[in-house]
């Protein structure tokens, strides 16, 4: 047997024996794997279905136009892209079609719990190809509508994206709505963490709001790694060659030929997500999170904006005495997979944060419901407790090798042994 296939078991064991709290993460179906493992990653289709630059095409040509009508039926929306690649092409091409060089872009700031591709200064394309304006969220942690209408008065964006990738609370989308209006600027929606909920009807769709919606194709979907970019009715009016922009900047603007084999596992995915089964998973999710938000609270945890609405937390630990990352390690040895993140107003920089952020889709994927989370917050209550004294030094060089030091230390706690033990039984019961 090939090495890598004796690796890819190694990772299936380790995921079915770990409990994974990754908010971005997700398993899909059997039959997800099976579309995407299939010989349709044999086929070039360059161009849109129907126009390709290749012969033989007939048969992806069908599967892209069911994964297209699939997605308009379930987001009720006039067009959509499904080719781009992941998330963060899918809004550079979104942003590519609407904007010019230089023109003014507003998106919530990466350490509010925004994402890198709306407008995250310098580093990003966002960000360096565009003015980019950032709101932020308040000291509570909520968004301030009436700040980011202020905002957005004083920089006039053309563009206004609304979505997170750690924000727990649910979008106003009617209020960005009035911001986008006051400025006549384009709204775009980036629902990559929540596509799921919205879909399930656990979160509210921005669809009759926005003229743009983005969105990956895994994360509370449940499909591949993958994207979507549509385009809504308003967004049709506002611009009727605004689907044909967005093509075009998707290919030739940044991209070659499509994943077929992928586009093959959104569209099953998109099926499977108009079951009422699924809506009854995505209202699973955010009872779960809801669940899980309650215990920490109880065990004195800080939760930012004081708990959630949708599928993701994000915790504070300040006041727990111990650093994310160092959380974050001591948790994945004891069998608990999470990451840890900045919280609004960090005093740490971002490669050593003061949180961490965790989610309940895979749990719940699982067949988890209330009274596991339970469970898994005590779990990661006690091995939380078990590494609170340990503080990261102030320097960088110092924080590098104080975590090699802290690695070793951890593999030999007893305690957290004993914690991966038990998580592992419990969740192949699970599996």
């Amino acid at each position: 047997m090939d090495k890598i296939f004796q690796i890819i078991r190694q990772e299936k064991k380790r995921q079915r024996d770990q409990l994974h709290l990754i908010p971005s993460e997700n398993y899909t179906s059997a039959a997800v794997i099976k579309a995407v493992g299939s010989i349709l990653m044999n086929k070039y289709a360059e161009g849109q279905a129907g126009k390709r630059y290749y012969q033989g095409n007939q048969y992806v040509d069908e599967i892209e136009w069911l994964a297209r009508d699939r997605a308009k039926k379930l987001f009720k929306v006039a067009h959509v892209n499904v080719q781009s690649y992941s998330g963060s092409p899918a809004n550079s091409a979104a942003e590519m079609a609407i904007l010019n060089p230089g023109d003014t872009l507003m998106g919530l700031a990466l350490a509010s719990g925004g994402h890198l591709t709306h407008g995250h200064p310098k580093i990003t394309f966002s960000g360096k190809y565009f003015n980019s304006v950032q709101y932020t969220v308040g000291k509570d942690g909520w968004l301030n509508y009436e700040a980011i209408m202020k905002l957005a008065k004083k920089s006039k964006p053309k563009l206004i994206i609304c979505g997170t990738t750690a924000y727990p609370r649910i979008l106003n989308w009617k209020k960005f709505r009035k911001i986008a209006d006051a400025v006549d600027a384009y709204l775009m929606a980036d629902i990559a963490h929540i596509a799921g909920l919205v879909a399930g009807g656990a979160h509210p769709s921005p669809s009759p709001w926005v003229e743009v919606i983005t969105t990956t194709t895994h994360k509370t979907l449940r499909g591949p790694r993958g994207a979507m970019i549509m385009v809504t009715e308003r967004g049709l009016k506002k611009d009727p060659q605004l689907p044909d922009k967005i093509d075009r900047a998707v290919f030739p603007g940044l991209q070659g030929g499509p994943h077929m084999h992928t586009i093959a596992g959104i569209a099953v995915a998109l099926r499977e997500a108009q079951s009422k089964q699924f809506k009854i998973y995505a209202k699973q999710i955010v009872r779960n999170a809801k669940a899980l938000a309650k215990e920490f609270k109880q065990k004195g945890y800080q939760l930012v904006s004081g708990g959630t609405d949708n599928h993701l937390l994000l915790i504070d630990l300040r006041n727990k005495g111990v650093n994310g990352v160092v959380a974050a390690w001591a948790l994945e040895y004891a069998g608990i997979i999470l990451n840890y993140n900045s919280v609004p107003f960090d005093t740490n920089p971002p490669f050593y944060p003061s949180g961490v952020r965790l989610g309940t889709p895979i749990l719940t994927t699982r067949g988890m419901k209330e009274k596991e989370m339970i469970k898994v917050a005590g779990w990661i209550d006690q091995a939380i407790k078990l590494v609170k004294d340990e503080q990261m030094p102030a320097e960088a060089k110092k924080r590098a090798k104080f975590l090699v030091e802290f690695k070793k230390r951890v593999k030999k706690n007893k305690e957290l042994a004993e914690i991966k033990q038990t998580v592992a039984k419990f969740a192949r019961k699970w599996q």
